[in-house]
């Protein structure tokens, strides 16, 4: 990994798959909520996966991918970790972002060395026009200006990464510093939520755990399989949100 491309190419096989196979990582772990002068509380379990395909992006040159993806996860009782249709009387919108691409080039990837594995970092800050104005979205919308941190930290094996495989097994961690949630209906209540997951990379989506495989299946069948080919612009939480409530005219 002496080269950017040489760097981007172990990623890839840590994070998907060069021979372009599905690859499915799922995550758990739970959702604090933070606001001044309040004590920190878990208030979810949290639960996804993403399912993946990776490509060459021919019109971008030999050292160039698209990740195609699509991505789900629940929320859930913090005590039982039932997914939960309700939250304080209020309907609880899980995330179905469909699609959540990238398109990959060579960049400086953050690796650590641990022992015998190798860390891939990727720390996301966030800040862009938010979906939901306040205007439009007074008690949805924690401000006019999106704002998050992703933290996200890929493990591999160093003798898998020297290997030849296309790609290699890996575990995952993930934490994400965010506003309110649009369907928590917190408006412009100073404060936010912080989640704490980890997860790994699973031999097929069959391991997926049978609930949530089944509440796919019921609901949104198509999140099993990640997408054929490239689309645009990806779905979040935000924009989904604003798909079920339009603003009023």
């Amino acid at each position: 990994m002496t080269t950017p491309a040489e760097l981007l190419r172990s990623f890839a096989r840590t994070r998907a798959s060069l021979d372009g196979e599905e690859v499915t990582y799922w995550w758990s772990g739970d959702v604090y909520s933070w606001a001044p002068d309040e004590p920190y509380q878990r208030v979810f379990g949290f639960e996804g996966l993403n399912v993946a395909r990776l490509v060459q992006d021919a019109e971008a040159g030999p050292d160039a991918y698209q990740l195609l993806t699509r991505e789900a996860a629940f929320y859930l009782d913090p005590v039982t970790r039932e997914i939960l249709e309700t939250w304080q009387d209020l309907p609880v919108v899980h995330v179905w972002n469909d699609p959540a691409n990238q398109k990959w080039r060579p960049f400086p990837i953050p690796t650590t060395e641990l022992g015998g594995q190798v860390c891939f970092s990727l720390e996301i800050p966030l800040a862009y026009p938010s979906p939901l104005p306040v205007a439009q979205y007074p008690v949805h919308s924690a401000g006019d200006t999106y704002k998050a941190l992703e933290l996200f930290q890929f493990f591999a094996d160093r003798s898998d990464l020297a290997g030849p495989a296309p790609g290699v097994p890996a575990t995952m961690s993930w934490t994400r510093m965010s506003p309110w949630l649009p369907w928590m209906a917190r408006g412009q209540a100073p404060g936010g939520l912080t989640f704490h997951c980890r997860g790994r990379k699973l031999g097929s989506y069959t391991e997926v755990p049978e609930r949530t495989r089944a509440h796919i299946a019921d609901h949104r069948p198509e999140f099993a399989r990640a997408p054929e080919q490239w689309s645009e612009p990806n779905e979040t939480s935000w924009t989904y949100f604003r798909k079920l409530n339009p603003p009023k005219q």
